[in-house]
């Protein structure tokens, strides 16, 4: 079994500490070894009887372990990437054992796809990207570096979501077509129930039903 710390002490971070223990129930090769979290205060208790560590003190106990970072926010899930990168460690990727995927689907490091999911075939998720309970990713999708679907998301085929863009819970993304997918910008966020049914910029906020920007 492979020690793996999680970056991260919160309500998704509890969740990721769960599905590493389903998959490993299913023969996964994970175990959690710790979270880890910037406020010291935290420091020494413990969460679901799992140690919380500060970096420092993660890298001294468990320097060989990977890391998983299960912070929701993607430009700061990016930052603490860099610096568990800068610390030495390497990231562990992860999907609970309940996952629908084809063969034709690639991982990045550090990807994290939760429980009752489905991923169809042709499809291509970049590092640390975020999948969260319940979505659906059609074919022929790009979900670059950081992007993130909060629970229930659906995002159909030929459709592109660029760097740290974030979905929210339950947003829907219509079909693009091949060699013209709907594409969400780099860092824009969809509102929770959205229905994108066009092209988001990069870095705009876009609500409603069809998604308009706020």
């Amino acid at each position: 079994m492979q020690d793996v710390l999680i970056y991260g002490a919160g309500g998704f971070a509890r969740e990721v500490a769960w599905l590493v223990e389903c998959a490993a129930a299913k023969g996964g090769d994970l175990r959690v070894a710790g979270f880890l979290d910037d406020d010291p205060t935290h420091h020494g208790t413990s969460l679901n009887d799992i140690p919380v560590f500060g970096l420092d003190a993660a890298t001294a106990a468990h320097g060989g372990a990977a890391m998983l970072i299960a912070v929701g926010n993607p430009g700061t899930r990016e930052r603490l990437a860099a610096r568990s990168a800068a610390a030495g460690f390497r990231f562990a990727t992860v999907v609970h054992p309940s996952v629908e995927m084809s063969r034709w689907v690639e991982l990045g490091e550090g990807t994290i796809i939760c429980a009752g999911s489905t991923l169809t075939t042709n499809i291509r998720l970049g590092a640390h990207v975020h999948v969260n309970l319940d979505c659906t990713i059609g074919h022929d999708a790009v979900l670059e570096d950081f992007a993130t679907l909060a629970p229930g998301v659906h995002v159909s085929g030929h459709v592109h979501i660029e760097r740290g863009a974030y979905l929210g819970t339950g947003a829907v993304v219509i079909n693009g077509e091949a060699g013209r997918p709907i594409t969400i910008g780099a860092g824009a966020v969809v509102g929770a129930g959205a229905v994108v049914t066009r092209d988001v910029p990069p870095g705009v906020t876009v609500v409603g039903v069809p998604a308009r920007a706020r």
